[in-house]
């Protein structure tokens, strides 16, 4: 693939000068279209040490508004970042809607150097790359349009260039930095990676997201090139936007509520609701859970293993009251819980799982989720708040999004916690007559009640479109407070059990 590129391009100083300007406005031009648009745009560097990619991008962003793009060198991941998934670290730096994200080296040569430093095997990187194509499709779903740039020279020029480096003593990175060894094994070992580079090119090469190769060994073509695929681009994708009517990107705001499809078989009617658990009982084995977690606990920390555990439910079924019996006897230095509710204005400006990315626990850490990213698939979804498309496809991108999780080791549980319409009622009066609990209870608790059908409906469907081998759904039957405390502790500790034996 790469070995049959033409290297032998180029243009003279006269033309690369006329070009580049005419280019600088036309970029200018369009960066402000595509703002104007709110269409956000992610800008991939990679390429051979020494390719000149520095040049070539600073030459490229002089003809940007800095205000209108954010520029990301990745180096190595530092401590906190490599306590969590590989993807996450790239997830907190998508631009807003309207933005452009510029990436010096990015996920690709980090999933390289990173695998190889780590001696994982080729099938250990291709689940990378597996990851990869998952971010950037989510992404391009969402209308993010991503372009990525392989920046090639001859194996001669990157020994002549890297030789003429070394003479006026330019640093590429600090040779004693921890790990330093694999990235200057990238540049000393061309031919060994060249294989590597290529099967990464092939497997990362889609519709959504595909690879420009920029001829390099002439410096001024190289950036001809990479404006020219820019420009074209962002003009393909402003098209595209204006060509949309405005009734079709809009039509999931109408003020009317989409009606929700009713499935064959419910799993929420199957449930039996009547189970309780009397008070001694109750005492009886919440201590001993509730000390079975504390240990595990340590266990967790110990083996480097993160939990996420899911809260998800009816109004007035509990989950406060189970998150507060879950966490009493943990150390607060090793959990977290984070509260979710309506997205604010930077986290919308945002593909949607963006702003779960931040909680997501380092190894060997709890993050308890009250309510989730399926807020995407109910209450978005019931109140009209994203398009079909997007709930639809939600469901892959949850599956996906959880199955990257486990992949780097998390242990995750899910719950949903049941009552019937009678109990919830019941509750929700508590609520309204009791001073010191009347707080919780608000107008969108009673205008969700009023679709609970349309909501049971959108959870059947949930939970047999995201119930994975390795995330599951737990129903927890809570009409009665006692019976669904316990079982909540009882199924922590026995997923993390089960866990920590794999």
């Amino acid at each position: 693939m790469l070995e049959k590129i033409d290297l032998s391009k180029k243009v003279t100083i006269a033309e690369y000068k006329k070009n580049h300007k005419i280019f600088k406005s036309k970029l200018g031009e369009l960066q402000r279209k595509a703002r104007d648009l709110k269409i956000p745009v992610i800008l991939v560097f990679e390429g051979w040490h020494v390719s000149g990619m520095a040049e070539d991008i600073n030459r490229f962003i002089i003809s940007l508004d800095p205000r209108g793009y954010d520029f990301h060198t990745m180096t190595r991941p530092c401590y906190e970042e490599l306590l969590k998934p590989f993807i996450v670290r790239y997830w907190s730096r998508v631009p807003v809607r309207g933005k452009i994200g510029i990436f010096d080296r990015s996920w690709y040569s980090r999933a390289i150097i990173e695998s190889l430093e780590k001696n994982k095997s080729e099938e250990e990187l291709w689940k990378f790359l597996e990851e990869i194509n998952y971010f950037e499709r989510q992404l391009a779903d969402d209308g993010y349009l991503i372009i990525k740039f392989f920046l090639h020279i001859s194996e001669k020029e990157h020994k002549e260039r890297f030789k003429d480096l070394k003479k006026v003593d330019i640093p590429i990175f600090d040779e004693y930095e921890e790990g330093a060894k694999q990235d200057l094994d990238f540049i000393h070992k061309y031919g060994e990676y060249l294989p590597l580079v290529e099967k990464t090119l092939e497997k990362t090469d889609m519709p959504y997201a595909p690879w420009t190769i920029v001829e390099a060994n002439d410096r001024n073509f190289a950036t001809l090139k990479i404006m020219t695929t820019v420009i074209h681009a962002i003009e393909d994708s402003i098209e595209q936007a204006t060509r949309i009517p405005a009734e079709q990107t809009l039509k999931y705001l109408d003020t009317e509520t989409p009606e929700v499809p009713q499935l064959n078989n419910s799993i929420l009617e199957k449930i039996d609701l009547s189970k309780k658990l009397d008070a001694d009982e109750y005492k009886k084995s919440k201590k001993l859970y509730q000390q079975k977690l504390a240990d595990l606990q340590y266990k967790l920390f110990e083996k480097k293993r993160p939990l996420v555990v899911v809260f998800e439910g009816w109004d007035a079924a509990g989950k406060g009251g189970n998150i507060y019996r879950f966490v009493e006897n943990l150390n607060p230095r090793l959990y977290r819980v984070v509260p979710v509710g309506s997205p604010n204005d930077v986290e919308k400006a945002h593909h949607y799982l963006w702003r779960f990315c931040e909680g997501i626990p380092r190894a060997g850490h709890i993050t308890i989720f009250d309510r989730s990213w399926y807020g995407r698939v109910m209450v978005e979804r019931i109140e009209g708040f994203c398009s079909e498309d997007e709930w639809k496809r939600a469901y892959r991108e949850i599956n996906e999004f959880e199955e990257i999780l486990t992949q780097a080791g998390a242990i995750v549980v899910k719950f949903w916690l049941h009552i019937d319409k009678e109990t919830q009622l019941e509750r929700f009066n508590s609520r309204q007559h009791d001073p010191e609990k009347k707080w919780k209870i608000t107008d969108e608790d009673w205008r969700n009640r009023n679709r609970w059908e349309d909501y049971k409906i959108a959870v059947d469907e949930m939970f047999q479109k995201t119930s994975t081998i390795n995330a599951q759904w737990v129903i927890v039957e809570s009409n009665d407070k006692r019976y669904s405390r316990i079982k909540v502790l009882r199924s922590v500790v026995e997923a993390i059990e089960k866990g920590l034996k794999k």
